[in-house]
């Protein structure tokens, strides 16, 4: 079975991303025993690389390089805000296990939309957040290989995530 659209795909890669001194840097290995899952079409993975992958079958092997263009664009410094840091108070007082600079964190913006923010700088007035994606501005390579593939279950279509092995126990 090949990858297609509203297909349920396993896959075991090792993610590079150019660093900052324009050397490739391992930044995450997932492994044939816990592979990745997804449904091709609905992962919220970027579409150049659901491209890249489309067509392939169990065992053969990928091997890509994204440009930020084609992944999760460039860095956008006005992804970067200063919130008061009374917003981060819990029953008036600060969660200062949760303000700690790298933790991301859970937030909504003023439309009700659901966003990730990582913790940059705090001081006694604000929090400085940023809403980059965590790989904005960054070249990545792709190497890996197909563990499985078989089609989504209705259910899983209807909820947009995997269920079972790999997926969500719900």
């Amino acid at each position: 079975m090949k990858i297609a659209a509203n297909q349920v795909v396993a896959l075991a890669y090792e993610l590079s991303i150019m660093n900052d001194t324009d050397e490739w840097q391992m930044v995450e290995t997932v492994g044939e025993d816990q592979p990745m899952y997804f449904i091709q079409g609905m992962s919220g993975l970027p579409e150049s690389f659901e491209d890249k992958i489309n067509g392939l079958a169990v065992g053969e092997s990928f091997d890509f390089t994204l440009s930020p263009e084609e992944g999760y664009g460039d860095y956008d410094m006005e992804a970067v805000a200063e919130l008061p840091i009374d917003i981060f108070k819990v029953d008036g007082e600060v969660q200062e296990d949760m303000l700690q600079v790298g933790n991301m964190i859970p937030m909504t913006n003023e439309d009700g939309h659901r966003l990730m923010g990582q913790v940059v700088e705090v001081n006694r007035e604000f929090v400085l957040m940023d809403f980059n994606h965590p790989l904005a501005g960054r070249k990545m390579h792709f190497k890996g290989s197909v563990i499985n593939v078989r089609p989504a279950t209705a259910e899983e279509l209807d909820h947009g995530h995997v269920h079972g092995e790999g997926g969500v126990e719900h």
